[in-house]
This record gives C-alpha cells, sequence and structure tokens, in this order.
C-alpha cells in the first residue's frame, strides 16, 4: 500500500478580509484513517470540509487530494474522486426523483437524471449502493416519500456510486429525530469498520455522534486547533472544556462518546446515587 496521504493540508488558513477564520493548520488523512472535526459553530469546520472537498481554495497553504496538488491539475475531475454528503443536500433533490436515481446521478455529480446519459450497468451499481446501506427496498420510492433518515440512508449510498478515494459526511445527523439519527450512526460504524470503505472526515458539533471504528480527531476552536492526531488521546475532558469554553466531563460507552457540563453531574449513574435510587432493584427504580 502506498504510504502517499489521501488528503494532505499544509499551513492551510481561510482568510475573508483582515479575519482569519480557519488557521494555519495541517492535516493529513492517511489511508485507512477515519478522522472526525469537531468543534462549535463558527469553529471553521464548514471552511475546513469546503476545502476538502475542493470547492473552497484556501487564502494560503497548499492541499493535495488523492495524490494530485489544487492549483496544478483539473479540479473538476478530481472532485469526481471525491464524495460528500450533507444534511443540506437533502433539500436540493427534488422530490418525485426515486432514491435509485438520486444515488445513480453521483455517477456525474449531477443532481437530476436528465443532465446526462446513464446505462443498465449505471442503475445496477447504484442498486448494490443502496443494498449495502440495507436501503435497497426503497430504491424506487421517491425521494420526498422518505424519511429523514431514510433521506439520509440513501445519501450515504450515494456516495458509494463513484467508487471514491476519500468520503466527507458535513453534519449528516442534523435535524434527525433520534430513530433517524441512531440508524445513522449505525451505518457510519458499519462502513468505519469495513476495510475496504476509504478514508472518511466527518464533521460534527456534537460527541454522540461519532461513531465507534473512528481513529482520529480535530478539535477547533474559532479557526485554531486545539488538538489533533489519535482519538484516544485527543478526546479528553479538558480538550472539550478549551473547545467549547465550558466546563464538560466526558465518558466513553460501549465505543460512544457522551460530554455533559461538569455542574450537572454524570448521566450515568451520580445523580441516582445522589437520590438514593441506585441501590434499588431495577424494577423498583423509576
Amino acid at each position: 500500500m502506498s504510504d502517499q496521504p489521501v488528503a494532505d493540508l499544509h499551513r492551510v488558513s481561510v482568510r475573508y478580509g483582515h479575519k482569519t477564520v480557519l488557521g494555519p493548520i495541517d492535516l493529513r488523512v492517511n489511508s485507512g484513517d477515519r478522522w472526525v472535526i469537531l468543534g462549535p459553530n463558527g469553529s471553521g469546520k464548514t471552511s475546513l470540509m469546503r476545502i476538502l472537498s475542493l470547492y473552497q481554495y484556501p487564502s494560503t497553504g497548499t492541499v493535495e487530494i488523492l495524490g494530485e496538488r489544487w492549483g496544478r491539475t483539473d479540479v473538476r475531475e478530481l472532485r469526481k474522486r471525491v464524495a460528500m454528503t450533507s444534511a443540506a443536500m437533502r433539500e436540493q433533490l427534488r422530490d418525485d426523483l426515486v432514491a435509485r436515481d438520486v444515488v445513480m446521478t453521483a455517477r456525474h455529480a449531477a443532481l437530476e437524471t436528465w443532465w446526462h446519459s446513464y446505462t443498465a450497468d449505471d442503475q445496477a451499481k447504484a442498486t448494490w449502493c443502496l443494498r449495502q446501506l440495507h436501503a435497497e427496498p426503497l430504491a424506487d420510492r421517491a425521494f420526498g416519500s422518505l424519511s429523514s433518515g431514510e433521506q439520509q440512508r440513501v445519501l450515504l449510498a450515494r456516495t458509494l456510486m463513484t467508487d471514491p478515494g476519500l468520503l466527507l459526511f458535513d453534519e449528516p445527523a442534523a435535524g434527525l429525530d433520534l430513530g433517524g439519527r441512531e440508524q445513522l450512526l449505525s451505518d457510519l460504524e458499519r462502513l468505519a469498520a469495513n476495510a475496504t470503505t476509504p478514508p472518511v472526515v466527518l464533521i460534527t458539533h456534537h460527541t454522540e455522534e461519532i461513531p465507534d471504528h473512528f481513529t482520529h480527531a480535530l478539535l477547533l476552536r474559532e479557526g485554531i486547533v486545539v488538538d489533533v492526531g489519535r482519538i484516544d488521546d485527543v478526546m479528553t475532558a479538558a480538550n472539550l472544556t478549551t473547545t467549547f469554553g465550558l466546563e464538560l466531563e466526558l465518558e466513553r460507552v460501549r465505543g460512544r462518546w457522551q460530554a455533559w457540563a461538569r455542574s450537572r453531574g454524570s448521566p450515568y449513574g451520580d445523580e441516582r446515587r445522589d437520590k438514593g435510587l441506585s441501590s434499588l432493584p431495577v424494577s423498583e427504580q423509576p
């Protein structure tokens, strides 16, 4: 396997006038990595994702994606090798487009089938992509008739259509109810655990939306890196406190991260002990 990184950002920053909203930062995504970028609103996450998806050129620094230097390659072709989905994409798709076509249009990075010609092989590949997310039963249903969670599963399947070299997920759980979010996280965990899945970068501002099997984390606050590296080293209460500007505690339960304000106590037992409930049999606890 090549040692060349899938994404390599060096001294990258984004400025608007005299205001720097991101960086300068370094980020190296290698084959097999599963990254989460975590931070509050306004921390620079969106700017970083737009750079990784090759839609925003940085103010400073160099960007190499899949071995090609931005500025020295045809970025329109390079974008086809990077798959991205977000909650916002749901709003851009026609309601009566069937799920299979939503997936298939990724073949040409389009949002409509009439812009390009598609083959029977393209349709078969789209069906296969849906099957990987256990969404094949949705293939012939209108996208607008699906629940928000089902729509997001279709969009996850869409990212697989072009056999991409890099997967980007920009707050995919935004707007989902509890059931939809948990199904989405289950899908992401399955993708992350699969060795054949390309490197993944996920943006979120909720610790509970970090799937299991993610390997690395980057914490941002006001465009500045708080910490970056292996997820078990980076995800600490001290780092989260700095990132969100609030005294936070952090715990990992069954592979999932949970954070809470220090003044509120642990959601995993402290409050029950304070109320004298933890000693009661489970059947008698309220």
